[in-house]
């Protein structure tokens, strides 16, 4: 498989999971930068004024 060019490499698609539930894909250098492992909670906050999700780690209290 070719190397996305550094432009198209922020794109992706949404992806259909089970039945009512859907996947974005985060590319691998993301995922290293942040030190993130499989099955690791994170907290979604959302900004319906500017269509914008934010992703960040769930710290346990």
């Amino acid at each position: 498989m070719a190397k996305r060019k550094i432009p198209k490499r922020n794109i992706r698609k949404l992806t259909k999971v089970g039945g009512k539930s859907y996947a974005v894909t985060l590319p691998i250098e993301i995922i290293r930068l942040f030190n993130w492992k499989e099955r690791q909670k994170v907290i979604l906050k959302i900004n319906k004024k500017r269509r914008t999700i934010t992703i960040k780690d769930w710290e346990k209290n």
